[in-house]
């Protein structure tokens, strides 16, 4: 019998996917690093991103990267998170590249490479703006290139990169990638050589580069969400690529509740086991379901999209989710499984979570 809650992981659907989305960046100049941090680094899905295209793997995660070493990998691992100082010997060991912006990361990583006996490649992160990680000002940017260049033995310059959207909600635009662009050029005057990587970042970018808007000297994307949880860019995006399709991952849940009940709590009302005082709709009384699926499971019960669209998802304690089945055309009973597809931060929880059970569907 199989076990739920389940997320079901489709290796062809992620295959054509990343076919799709690597055509796209090659017709446009740009390499993609196929980004799997988003599902728990699962290494049947690194093996379809390399098989579909991709010129890396990457994660934020240096323990996903060590499982693929393990396994044999010999494409190029990249570390998208900038590295701790408490795991600096195992980033050498089990990536090849990594994003920096600390001139003392820098140094640790040189000495470590030299006693590993390798050359190192690192990425030099540039702020455009988003205020997450990155050198601020483009002088700095320049002398730590530099730096890396003649006083760093052990590394190797790949080339610099900038991230956008994930923390100050600044979307990639033409102005700041050229902002980029024009450090990148500026560089490799300074080095007299060309950078391998002009990174302008990840999913995020995918809409601009649609429209035609990414500076031509931008050759590398970080890609996972536009790959792997394909509806998230029409829904936040306004963006179609067309085939791309939104069910290379699916999650199942069981129907462990049915009840007739009042859509408005009944009493005195304090926050929830989140700290958090919702605002409830009343409705009447109507007819709704609890599956046992939960915020410990999702993080938040927002990102599910109900298969059947008349229902809807009304909240989640930790352990259970409750749906209004009222409107619904299927009939629904107990032990009916309720298929979902996910927003990015469900994917990533639910990826994680050794409570989901994982079903990975091969061709």
């Amino acid at each position: 019998m199989e076990r739920y809650p389940m997320l079901e992981f489709n290796l062809k659907k992620l295959y054509n996917n990343i076919k799709i989305v690597t055509k796209l960046c090659e017709d446009n100049g740009i390499k993609v690093a196929g980004i799997i941090k988003g599902f728990g680094g699962i290494a049947e899905g690194a093996e379809e991103m390399v098989k579909g295209g991709c010129y890396q793997i990457g994660s934020s995660r240096i323990e996903q990267l060590k499982a693929l070493k393990d396994r044999g990998f010999d494409i190029p691992l990249l570390l998208v998170r900038i590295p701790m100082m408490c795991e600096i010997e195992d980033v050498v060991k089990y990536s090849d590249i990594s994003l920096v912006s600390e001139k003392e990361t820098l140094n640790l990583l040189n000495k470590e490479a030299k006693a590993q006996n390798k050359i190192y490649g690192v990425v030099l992160m540039y702020d455009l703006g988003d205020l997450r990680e990155g050198v601020f000002y483009k002088e700095e940017l320049i002398r730590l290139a530099e730096y890396v260049e003649y006083e760093s033995d052990n590394l190797y310059l790949e080339g610099i990169g900038s991230n956008l959207s994930c923390y100050g909600s600044v979307a990639p635009t033409t102005e700041n990638l050229s902002q980029l662009a024009e450090a990148a050029t500026e560089i490799e005057e300074k080095l007299n050589r060309k950078l391998n990587i002009i990174s302008g970042g990840g999913t995020t970018t995918l809409p601009l580069l649609v429209r035609g808007g990414v500076p031509k000297k931008i050759n590398h994307l970080r890609i996972g969400e536009g790959i792997n949880n394909t509806q998230d860019l029409p829904l936040y995006w306004d963006t179609n690529i067309e085939g791309l399709d939104p069910d290379v991952f699916v999650l199942k849940a069981q129907i462990v509740e049915i009840n007739e009940k009042p859509t408005h709590p009944i009493g005195q009302l304090m926050v929830n086991a989140f700290g958090d005082l919702p605002h409830y709709e009343d409705r009447g009384i109507r007819k709704r379901a609890i599956i046992a699926l939960g915020n410990q499971d999702l993080g938040d019960s927002s990102r599910l999209v109900p298969k059947d669209k008349n229902m809807i998802v009304l909240g989640a304690s930790s352990d259970h989710t409750i749906l209004d089945i009222h409107d619904c055309d299927t009939e629904y009973k107990l032990g009916d499984i309720i298929e979902f597809n996910i927003l990015y931060q469900a994917m990533l929880m639910t990826a994680l979570s050794d409570y989901v059970h994982k079903k990975i569907i091969k061709y």
